[in-house]
């Protein structure tokens, strides 16, 4: 078809002229559409060029090296598919979900304060999860995070309705199982060791309810009382440091004392028996002599009667002092008195 450019040109010019520059209404445009006349060929293949394009697109897709692809066809599982370009059927027959296998999630178990319950400083969504009771009988606030991510695709579509439900209520349980096992002061002190009891809990729940979930960690955040039990919990602890400090007080005096008096009665003893064998040694010596001068004297009674004898008063007359032999003939006691005079000069040279 040859066009007059002159002609359009003038007709365009002219339109202008007449409406000031206005464009045309909508009704001109659908108007001067319906009256254009395609050729039937042209409908036909803008129409198949839709078609190829949508074909085209539902068809082919790609996925992620973090990702893996679960088809259904017609809302049935049918297989997987790894990272890479892929082929599936159109037209709404199979359909493609990409699940990150590879990406870390988060679910939180705070504390934070709301409007729900000003007594517990809690809100309403989390003062259920974040008070628990201790193996003591103690209420104790214990914020957590939970990391997970998808280990097993199928069954995390498929096998469970609400995945995040289920793994809260699961979170809570396990946490609340551990938790309700030690006292206060160890919920407090001992945080890595719960959480390590609670992910070990909490996976064997996730792998028998068949949720497809892998709890990478559980990481518990600071642990305290209630606010108004706070003073008290406070007082509690000082008397029991104070109580601690007078056992140690009192362990460091027995300390000292019971091994001086051990080491003293030790002495003791030793002394005791020291003297004992030395009077058991000196009661057995006096019994050996004895015995032997038996012996001798049963070999020759005079002989030994007269040794002995000897013996004794050679160890007895020294040690009596002067001696003085009278004749039983002698009356006059007179010269006796001067026998000690006589003597003193001899002493004194």
């Amino acid at each position: 078809m040859s066009w007059d450019w002159d002609k359009l040109k003038q007709q365009q010019e002219s339109r202008k002229g007449n409406r000031g520059g206005i464009p045309p209404q909508v009704d001109e445009v659908f108007s001067r559409f319906r009256n254009t006349h395609l050729p039937g060929a042209t409908v036909w293949v803008i129409a198949l060029g839709i078609l190829a394009l949508f074909t085209l697109v539902s068809t082919f897709y790609t996925i992620d090296q973090k990702e893996v692809g679960v088809v259904q066809r017609f809302g049935k599982f049918a297989r997987e598919t790894q990272a890479g370009a892929h082929f599936k059927l159109p037209f709404g027959i199979e359909k493609v979900t990409k699940v990150p296998i590879h990406l870390v999630f988060k679910e939180e178990f705070t504390d934070k304060a709301g409007d729900g319950d000003a007594e517990y400083g809690l809100d309403t969504e989390t003062q259920n999860e974040a008070l628990m009771l201790t193996g003591d009988l103690n209420v104790a606030v214990v914020p957590w995070i939970v990391q997970y991510r998808v280990k097993d695709p199928y069954k995390f579509l498929f096998k469970v309705a609400d995945v995040r439900s289920t793994l809260r209520d699961l979170s809570e349980s396990s946490m609340r199982m551990v938790v309700g096992d030690r006292s206060i002061n160890e919920v407090i002190s001992k945080r890595e060791e719960i959480a390590v009891m609670a992910r070990e809990f909490l996976q064997k729940e996730l792998d028998e309810a068949e949720t497809g979930i892998l709890v990478t960690t559980i990481e518990l955040k600071k642990t305290n009382v209630p606010t108004p039990v706070q003073p008290s919990f406070n007082e509690v602890n000082q008397a029991v440091q104070e109580k601690e400090q007078v056992i140690y007080q009192a362990r460091e005096e027995y300390n000292k004392a019971i091994p001086s008096a051990r080491g003293e009665a030790e002495r003791t003893i030793k002394a005791a028996e020291g003297y004992a064998l030395d009077r058991v040694n000196r009661a057995k010596g006096d019994a050996a002599r004895f015995t032997a001068q038996y012996e001798e004297y049963t070999k020759a009674p005079d002989v030994t009667r007269r040794r002995m004898y000897l013996e004794t008063m050679g160890d007895v007359l020294p040690k009596l002092g002067s001696k003085y032999i009278l004749d039983p003939e002698g009356q006059n006691v007179l010269p006796l008195l001067q026998l000690e005079r006589e003597r003193e000069p001899q002493t004194e040279k």
